[in-house]
């Protein structure tokens, strides 16, 4: 199956993107009232990668383990159910919780946790990896840290730094101890679940993101690093190094940092 310039559809990794629940995302037509979407940018990101995105919405998980993959993506959405974790369901900032994206990550992320399929894990992303293996989550950022830089005064993006470890994975890819980020979250990891390691804090301290020590390549970020991917090549490395790994290269994810500099990103 070519696609323009003759390159072969059937010789990119395939990378699943997890899609929004039925009714989180916005619908212009009066016919369907809802709909399993992602935003274009994971899209446009893993293609730049050179990966080939496949749609996986949430529901009964006959995917998982039934198809062929080589990558996954698990992309940013609303409010996990504080239930799933023994938050505050009260609390009157939490979104109306999506049951069935819910339960369908909760089993995605302990099934890629026990695997070794190379999985990065975006905003909502990451703290359901944490809740699903055995984390906590704030409810609300600003109930905690003063000011809020997490994301605008009217709850849109928001660019801040990040501080990244030393030796890690998210070093690795993105290869630079602070990286500036776009973000739009209220909430964070609280409690950290075992058998992850964090990797980043922001100024203000809260998390953002952690590893898998024990995985071949399992990576979290409580950004949104699709958004700016088209113009930081940082943030693009991020899905290059998935789709590398996929691929079975892993010796461009170690290469990286060498190409990154090259391209004037680093020092």
């Amino acid at each position: 199956m070519p696609e323009a310039g003759g390159r072969q559809l059937v010789d990119r990794p395939v990378i699943g993107l997890a899609t929004a629940g039925r009714r989180e995302s916005r619908n212009l037509s009066k016919h369907y009232r809802e709909l399993y979407t992602v935003p274009t940018q994971y899209v446009d990101a893993i293609r730049r990668a050179g990966g080939l995105p496949v749609l996986l919405p949430p529901g009964v998980p006959a995917w998982m383990g039934g198809i062929h993959l080589d990558g996954m993506i698990a992309t940013g959405g609303g409010d996990l159910d504080p239930a799933l974790y023994g938050g505050d369901s009260a609390h009157p900032q939490i979104s109306e919780p999506d049951a069935e994206r819910d339960e369908t990550e909760m089993q995605m992320m302990r099934w890629l946790a026990q695997g070794d399929l190379p999985s990065l894990m975006i905003c909502r992303g990451l703290q359901a990896l944490n809740v699903a293996l055995g984390g906590t989550l704030i409810e609300h950022i600003p109930d905690h840290v003063h000011p809020d830089i997490h994301r605008s005064p009217g709850g849109s993006w928001s660019t801040h730094s990040v501080n990244v470890e030393a030796d890690s994975l998210l070093e690795c890819c993105c290869r630079g101890r602070e990286v500036s980020t776009v973000s739009s979250h209220h909430q964070a990891i609280r409690d950290l679940a075992p058998g992850l390691r964090v990797v980043a804090h922001a100024p203000d301290g809260i998390i953002e993101a952690v590893e898998a020590p024990d995985h071949p390549f399992l990576l979290a970020v409580q950004w949104h690093p699709e958004v700016s991917a088209d113009v930081d090549p940082q943030q693009q490395a991020l899905f290059d190094a998935l789709v590398a790994f996929a691929a079975g290269r892993r010796e461009e994810v170690e290469a990286l940092p060498e190409a990154l500099a090259a391209a004037g990103q680093l020092p």
